[in-house]
């Protein structure tokens, strides 16, 4: 059972950044491909960003690529989320995700990852 600790949300002008952490214990970590995804209120989740295994390949949806990078730490086991250039739409609950890969490639669909984080909150204010 892998648990899945997000931190680094908080309340953010329109054009700021943050870092967004998310601490996995539990499991081998490079047994999983990591993912984030966010849910803004009255909306369904969306894919934001994957990374697979030892952090070579990742991959952006199109809404965040040039304001936003996922990197992984795996001596920290830790996955992060450099959010940049915030508009006032990034405003959302922001999860961590874990799929088992084992030497596998990033996921982009929900439905492929195995573990969840309880979120943390990014709101930008324009």
């Amino acid at each position: 059972q892998v648990q899945l600790v997000e931190s680094g949300g908080g309340l953010v002008q329109a054009g700021g950044s943050l870092r967004l952490s998310c601490a996995a214990s539990g499991g081998t970590f490079t047994s999983y491909a990591m993912g984030w995804f966010r849910q803004a209120p009255g909306k369904e989740r969306e894919f934001v960003a994957a990374v697979n295994w030892n952090g070579r390949s990742t991959y952006l949806a199109d809404s965040v690529k040039g304001r936003f990078t996922i990197s992984r730490d795996n001596a920290k086991n830790t996955v992060y989320l450099q959010v940049n250039k915030l508009k006032p739409e990034d405003t959302a609950l922001y999860y961590c995700a874990a799929a088992f890969r084992p030497y596998g490639g990033f996921r982009i669909d929900s439905r492929e990852y195995d573990y969840w984080g309880q979120g943390t909150l990014v709101t930008v204010s324009s």
